[in-house]
């Protein structure tokens, strides 16, 4: 018996094939939401962003750098750099 249909492993093969992309996506709206932030809401939109930019493949040390600078506009010229 199987554990997937033939159209759910096309749905998790282009997701996984897109995940860059959609990733890139997620980051554009959190940097929107980071910018209305304030408070513990904009250490949990942080934290959201550590983890996306570990999933594109983003040097720690920078991810670092930007986190510490807590800058909506730095965060978004760097997204920039990296499409």
């Amino acid at each position: 018996m199987r554990d997937r249909t033939p159209y759910q492993e096309k749905i998790i093969k282009r997701y996984y094939n897109n995940r860059d992309a959609l990733m890139q996506q997620k980051l554009t709206e959190l940097v929107t939401e980071l910018y209305l932030a304030e408070g513990k809401k904009r250490q949990q939109i942080w934290k959201r962003i550590t983890v996306a930019l570990v999933n594109i493949g983003v040097d720690a040390a920078q991810i670092e750098n930007i986190a510490a600078a807590d800058d909506a506009a730095q965060l978004a010229k760097f997204l920039e750099s990296v499409k």
